[in-house]
């Protein structure tokens, strides 16, 4: 099979417009992928923007709850006392802290180290108590 002759205009053609062509194929490839980027960028964003309109909304409505409550004088009295330590006449604060879970949970462990050594030291007097009476059983049948 014969090859076919290119034809020169033809070659002159693909010369000057196909660099153009393959310059505008990647400009456009690259807007695309810059362009998904930032929709995938902007969409992160929104997801983040509707939770924080979220927790903005409830502590507004928090806000204003607490607004109501404070129109009201014995709750007012009553939250000074509690968070400020105000009192009344004749009245003492005694205030007491919340320990945190992972303090609890620390507390426990300590009261059951506490309990087995209290057990195992219990054991060993009672272990000691029986050596000890069976050694005087023994002295004594023994010597007689």
């Amino acid at each position: 099979m014969a090859k076919k002759k290119v034809p020169k205009k033809a070659k002159r053609r693909l010369i000057v417009f196909g660099p153009i062509a393959i310059f505008v194929i990647i400009y456009c490839a690259f807007t695309l992928v810059t362009t998904a980027i930032n929709l995938y960028e902007l969409k992160n964003e929104e997801k983040q923007l509707n939770e924080e309109l979220k927790t903005l909304k409830s502590d507004a409505s928090d806000l204003k709850n607490e607004i109501t409550k404070l129109q009201d004088k014995d709750y007012v009295a009553r939250y000074a006392r509690e968070n400020y330590l105000y009192t009344k006449n004749g009245e003492y604060v005694i205030k007491t802290e919340e320990k945190s879970e992972k303090e609890k949970q620390e507390t426990k462990k300590d009261e059951k180290y506490i309990i087995y050594a209290c057990a195992s030291i219990a054991l060993f007097i009672v272990l000691f108590i029986i050596v000890k009476h069976h050694k005087r059983k023994k002295k004594k049948k023994s010597s007689k």
